[in-house]
């Protein structure tokens, strides 16, 4: 007899969360071992999510009709898992790094510089969403009917998000895409959306690195090594600040950041469940805004961590709270943590056979070809106008993170100022931040162009002014010297 505890039922999450660390691990030690990955400065995730699609597709999903070894359902569960994983990650992550207390660079540029970083982001995203619309828009009316629909032409839209953004909001857009249901309530999303854009994210990785590595090489001339030049000792004031609460108490540090991520995630999911209970008293606004509502579970949770750390400052001034809580050095590594499973979760999730379709698959390639290509152009030559005192630098923080994630930014930046003795990486942090307000616009496009060809077409035209509107900007206020 089999105990309760020897259920495979209960067990289950837990063998799931061992593949994936098991993966992370020998991602690592490959990564280690063949200096050709270690000097792509790959990260380890996606080394360890493409080992792990590789063996789900082509070892596991081929044995699924031997009996001894799983049914199919197994890994539909397993799929399922790394869904959920993914899709609260990227919203962990990102409330981590909004509960952060605000840290002092010892280099800093004026307010006006971050707009101007803000602008270069949202910029690029513009870019890829007119490569991909128009690409995709062009094949749909020629060659590939497939993409012949409003969701269809969309999914040109998950190239900003896949490149520019990272697998978390390329897989949220993709099951907003793939569920999209008309006026009528008939689901008519894209079939695979999902898949789409996790594979679109995949290629930004291999574009970030790869090509990044490449790029410094030929143009710049530097030596890539994918090493550290120097070792970061972390310093006991990083841990435990003389006004923060003790690394060990009645209860551990690490435990009180984790609870007020939680907190936080707590609250996300009562705005958003409000929310989408108010919109449920309209219908026709509830099947426009309800999926998007949850699909930006990340961007609710970033806002309302900044509300708290705003309330965490106003109760220190008022010495109602007399110590400081939230820790910058464990929201890193909790940050770091999350966003390693999100990229080894999503790549595995990707349901190739969601994208064997020969129209896919071409048009796949050519989009991201052509927008890694145009990407790093137009990064190319927007830092020598903006970042005319250190345009290698910028170059190499800001293309990896519109190709990859801001950790690929940072990993291409440590290769060319490994002392952060520009402001490049300062740079990224502000860029980031007024990056969301112009960008916002972005947002409410991506979920108006699902709802029909005409109405895609309207997004590829407003994208491409806007896109004009700030590049003008940017070399108006950044003269060539």
């Amino acid at each position: 007899m089999i105990s309760n505890y020897e259920s495979l039922a209960i067990w289950g999450v837990i063998i799931y969360v061992l593949i994936l660390s098991a993966l992370l691990l020998l991602g690592n030690v490959i990564r280690r071992k063949i200096p050709i990955l270690r000097k792509s400065l790959l990260p380890t995730s996606v080394i360890a999510g493409l080992i792990g699609l590789i063996i789900k597709e082509a070892i596991v999903r081929p044995m699924t009709g031997v009996s001894w070894f799983m049914d199919v359902s197994e890994i539909d569960k397993f799929n399922s898992f790394l869904n959920l994983v993914t899709y609260h990650t990227i919203a962990l992550g990102f409330i981590a790094m909004g509960l952060k207390v605000n840290e002092k660079f010892k280099i800093k540029t004026n307010r006006a510089h971050s707009y101007y970083n803000g602008m270069v982001i949202v910029s690029s995203y513009l870019l890829q969403g007119i490569i991909g619309i128009t690409i995709t828009a062009i094949l749909a009316f020629t060659i590939f009917p497939v993409f012949k629909t409003g969701p269809g032409l969309a999914t040109g839209l998950l190239v900003p998000f896949g490149f520019g953004q990272g697998p978390g909001q390329a897989n949220n857009f993709g099951i907003v895409y793939e569920n999209f249901q008309n006026a009528q309530g008939v689901v008519t999303g894209f079939v695979g959306g999902q898949s789409y854009g996790l594979a679109i994210a995949s290629m930004g990785f291999i574009w970030a690195c790869i090509g990044g590595v490449i790029y410094l090489n030929k143009v710049y001339n530097k030596k890539v090594t994918g090493e550290e030049s120097t070792v970061h000792l972390t310093s006991i004031q990083e841990v435990e600040s003389p006004d923060e609460i003790p690394v060990a108490e009645s209860i551990d540090k690490l435990t009180v950041q984790i609870s007020l991520i939680l907190l936080v995630y707590g609250i996300t999911f009562l705005t958003m469940f409000g929310l989408s209970k108010l919109a449920s008293l309209n219908e026709g606004i509830y099947r426009m805004v309800n999926s998007l509502i949850w699909g930006f579970n990340f961007i609710f949770g970033m806002v309302i961590a900044l509300l708290m750390k705003k309330l965490f400052n106003y109760l220190r001034s008022k010495n109602i709270m007399t110590r400081q809580y939230p820790n910058n050095y464990m929201l890193n590594r909790i940050a770091g943590v999350v966003f390693d499973f999100m990229v080894v979760a999503s790549i595995i999730s990707i349901n190739v056979q969601d994208l064997a379709s020969a129209q896919v698959w071409i048009t796949f390639l050519i989009i991201t070809s052509v927008a890694g290509a145009a990407t790093m152009f137009f990064i190319h030559k927007i830092t020598k106008r903006v970042y005319k005192e250190y345009t290698l630098q910028a170059f190499a923080g800001m293309y990896g993170t519109m190709t990859g994630t801001a950790s690929t930014g940072i990993a291409l930046l440590r290769e060319v100022d490994s002392q952060y003795e520009t402001p490049a990486a300062t740079d990224l942090v502000t860029g980031t931040t007024t990056a969301i307000l112009f960008g916002f616009p972005i947002l409410l496009l991506a979920s108006f162009a699902p709802n029909g060809v005409m109405q895609a077409l309207i997004t590829l035209g407003i994208c491409i002014v806007l896109f004009i509107t700030f590049v003008f900007i940017l070399l108006k206020k950044n003269p060539k010297a």
